[in-house]
């Protein structure tokens, strides 16, 4: 089995989308695929949720949410104000490995980005993803921008994989705006993967949210949306 965790450089820079793309696309492969989303703030109970999008945008329908919290904040903050317990990385991924037993993959959305608290002692996606390795193949995938500043960001979130043993499947443009491109945007289609040493694996536009389950598939997988030198995306989803 295999376990995508969907990180990113930040907080609002698409994962949502992209877990979404990277969902629809297996499943448009015939694969089954279940997205997970480990803890969820900002949502009061009845409102829809992270993965009620991914299953709106996608087409799937085995979709797991495990915590919520209301407070929009990272999950440590919005536990700690609302004095609840939050399951720990281990627990969560022993909860990640249950589902993953019925499913060819499973996309795991982290929350904001690499290193915010998932749990009371300072867990990250990090220590998740060192916790599902003892039973499945894990891979990660950094969700990041072409704006201005995202050099350092994505280097950042790299290097801190890194520092932990994991090295990126690739980078992802979560809202990739539309052509013509600005200098800045057209130099870090370049410089990300140049500096990284991470390709960039795919892409999607900016308003995806739009799309139907086939065209966001499609649309992610569109060659114009990633740089058209082959040696910067190479390596297949």
């Amino acid at each position: 089995m295999t376990i995508t965790l969907v990180t990113g450089t930040g907080t609002g820079i698409g994962k949502t989308v992209v877990t979404a793309a990277l969902v629809a696309r297996a499943l448009a492969a015939g694969k089954s695929v279940a997205a997970v989303k480990p803890v969820q703030t900002g949502v009061s109970p009845g409102e829809l949720a992270d993965v009620d999008e991914i299953g709106r945008l996608s087409g799937c329908s085995s979709l797991h949410e495990l915590q919520r919290l209301p407070d929009p904040l990272a999950p440590e903050t919005a536990a700690r104000i609302s004095g609840v317990r939050l399951a720990s990385c281990s627990e969560l991924a022993r909860s990640v490995l249950d589902i993953a037993k019925e499913h060819d993959e499973v996309c795991v959305e982290g929350s904001g980005g690499l290193l915010v608290r998932l749990d009371n002692t300072g867990g990250t996606l990090l220590d998740l993803a060192d916790a599902l390795s003892i039973g499945a193949d894990v891979r990660f995938v950094v969700v990041t921008t072409l704006a201005l500043g995202t050099l350092n960001h994505t280097e950042l979130t790299v290097n801190a994989l890194r520092v932990r043993g994991f090295e990126p499947a690739g980078l992802l443009i979560g809202r990739r705006p539309p052509d013509p491109l600005g200098l800045a945007e057209r130099s870090n289609l370049v410089d990300l993967p140049r500096l990284t040493r991470v390709p960039i694996l795919g892409a999607v536009p900016d308003g995806a949210a739009n799309l139907t389950p086939a065209e966001l598939a499609a649309a992610f997988a569109d060659p114009t949306l990633i740089p058209r030198d082959p040696t910067l995306a190479s390596r297949d989803l």
